[in-house]
């Protein structure tokens, strides 16, 4: 019997200048908890997260850690929230006509006001773009709908991603929006080192990139794949990983920049009769053929059931 979930259709094609400016609105917030927060190892301290109201930085620190602020983008109340722990709170609305330039000049100026001191790269990264976001005018499509579809969306998709999480003994990043791709994602580790990447390679590739991994995550679409969908990659990727099979049926290998990742897409997922069960089996297909491939010890690192404790 088809499990009834009340899941929005997401649609990339038509709504590629409202999610940009998400994107954009999401890196201002990202850059910010980057250059505030502790160094933790791949880039953990950076992300951002999935809550009861929106998409948020979590806490950072400030004041030399005595005090604490968190940035909401309340998807709910479409507005832009500032939290202190000194019990203040900021915002200003959320509406189309709101510019990047607009989002980044209210965010500065209440931070600002709330005796923060802070100073970013203030021009987005690995978008195309080569404007300061204080310049950014061209993208003003803050879509109340959009917006909420998508949140709705992630929230059920951070609660599977949460399930499959706790199947795994290894090490496991936690489940968390990455905003230079704006991807949610959880990523287990094998343990072991990966080979060291060329000496010109990115430091963002560098740092995430130090240890064998299983990465699974999901996106609203982009130019190149033009949908919203699922994936997981293997890295390194190891020798015959696309020969393996993936479920549902509906879920494929793909070339990505020369290695095979598995896709599968969030509206196909929408008609499966078990949605829920459907994503759980793509991820641990997908698990599977890169643990396979790349011989972890799947045993060891497989949580078993209490009752088999």
């Amino acid at each position: 019997m088809k499990q009834l979930l009340n899941l929005p259709k997401l649609n990339y094609k038509g709504n590629e200048d409202k999610k940009m400016t998400l994107h954009l609105f999401l890196q201002v917030m990202g850059k910010i908890r980057l250059r505030m927060t502790p160094r933790k190892n791949h880039w953990w301290y950076v992300t951002q997260y999935v809550n009861t109201q929106g998409i948020t930085t979590g806490s950072i620190p400030y004041n030399s850690g005595l005090d604490k602020f968190s940035i909401t983008l309340n998807v709910i109340q479409h507005k832009l929230e500032v939290n202190t722990s000194k019990g203040e709170l900021e915002n200003f609305p959320l509406h189309d006509s709101l510019t990047v330039a607009d989002f980044y000049k209210k965010l500065s100026s209440i931070i600002q006001q709330l005796n923060i001191t802070v100073s970013i790269i203030d021009v987005p990264y690995d978008l195309g773009i080569d404007k300061s976001f204080g310049e950014i005018t061209e993208y003003h499509h803050y879509d109340k709908e959009y917006t909420q579809n998508l949140w709705r969306s992630l929230l059920w998709v951070d609660d599977v991603f949460k399930e499959f999480s706790g199947r795994f003994y290894g090490k496991t990043c936690p489940v968390h929006l990455y905003w230079h791709s704006m991807d949610l994602a959880v990523t287990r580790f094998s343990g072991n080192e990966a080979p060291p990447m060329a000496a010109d390679a990115r430091l963002s590739d560098k740092d995430a990139y130090t240890h064998e991994c299983i990465s699974f995550g999901f996106w609203a679409g982009d130019e190149n794949v033009t949908e919203p969908a699922f994936y997981s990659y293997t890295y390194p990727s190891p020798e015959g990983l696309d020969q393996e099979s993936l479920s549902p049926s509906s879920a494929e290998w793909v070339n990505s920049n020369g290695s095979p990742m598995a896709i599968l897409k969030y509206n196909s997922l929408l008609t499966e009769d078990d949605p829920r069960k459907a994503l759980l089996d793509f991820m641990e297909s997908a698990y599977q053929a890169g643990a396979k491939r790349a011989n972890w010890d799947l045993e060891k690192l497989t949580v078993p059931a209490l009752e088999n404790l």
